[in-house]
């Protein structure tokens, strides 16, 4: 059985973060791993060093169970293609199916808090489609539901601190925001240390807030006032449209703030710290270390 680790999506800033905690903290030999991209010029520096680089296209099955031949575990990173309806989920099934016809003795996947039906945010189907054709693919598995970046803060609260309010329908919903980075340690620990048979993680922060203590936090760290305005889906909507924010954007961005609001991304576990030895990194620190790109 091959103890070959190969990471799609491994020119991405999550599949690169994996790869290199994979190298340089749970000290896995280059040989070892195989890195799969659209572009394998973007990998020069990792073929340099000794990990083999193929192409893969999520789009391309048969050139997926290629690229996966001789790999012992595939960790599928989840696909960005979000705007096209149906398109990520077909992504993930053709790699799962790659999976199998290259014979991997396990397969990796990042999804995503609560997935299951009922989940407001508008891609969960595809994260629950694909955990299901894990589940019945026969192989073990390892599925890491990974916590919302800190990093996704960067998306809006710079224009909401610039503006003085932040507008959410989020109420007092609280998010247990993660680093990507935690995110991408935990889940290269598991890959180089696997349990037997397969298991689900969730892999949040340490703790949950609501975005009414996240814009405290912002304030003190930027010194800058940040009143949270709360709304309900339809006016954050009708907010967003007239401030041009593309139309099938819109949809998405609220689900978001719904989901916050239903609970659905404030679990909290210590599944990180069980993986790692070490608790993820708290927001308030993310925030005070980030005050210039917030606006401080």
């Amino acid at each position: 059985m091959s103890d070959t680790i190969l990471v799609t999506g491994a020119s991405g800033s999550l599949g690169s973060a994996i790869i290199r905690h994979l190298l340089d903290a749970e000290g896995v030999t280059p040989g070892r791993l195989i890195a799969v991209t659209r572009d394998p010029s973007k990998l020069a520096a990792l073929s340099a060093r000794g990990v083999t680089v193929r192409a893969g296209d999520f789009d391309d099955e048969a050139g997926l169970a290629a690229a996966f031949a001789g790999a012992g575990t595939v960790l599928i990173v989840s696909t960005d293609t979000v705007g096209e309806p149906g398109k990520r989920l077909r992504q993930h099934l053709a790699a799962v199916s790659a999976a199998k016809k290259a014979q991997v003795s396990r397969i990796g996947y990042t999804s995503m808090f609560s997935p299951e039906p009922g989940n407001p945010v508008l891609f969960a189907p595809d994260h629950h489609g694909t955990e299901e054709a894990l589940r019945a693919s026969g192989i073990a598995y390892a599925i890491y539901r990974n916590g919302w970046y800190q990093e996704n803060l960067l998306m809006s609260l710079p224009a909401a601190i610039g503006m003085g309010q932040w507008f959410t329908s989020a109420g007092d919903g609280r998010t247990a925001h993660i680093q990507r980075d935690d995110l991408a340690r935990a889940i290269a620990a598991d890959l180089a240390n696997p349990l037997a048979g397969s298991v689900t993680y969730t892999l949040s922060g340490a703790e949950a807030f609501t975005n009414a203590e996240i814009a405290a936090m912002a304030s003190a760290a930027t010194g800058k006032p940040l009143a949270v305005v709360n709304l309900t889906d339809e006016q954050l909507a009708g907010g967003m449209k007239a401030a041009g924010v593309p139309a099938p954007v819109v949809p998405l961005l609220v689900s978001f703030d719904a989901a916050t609001r239903a609970g659905v991304l404030g679990t909290v576990t210590d599944d990180v710290e069980k993986l790692t030895g070490r608790r993820p990194a708290p927001l308030r620190a993310w925030i005070e270390a980030n005050r210039a790109a917030l606006g401080g």
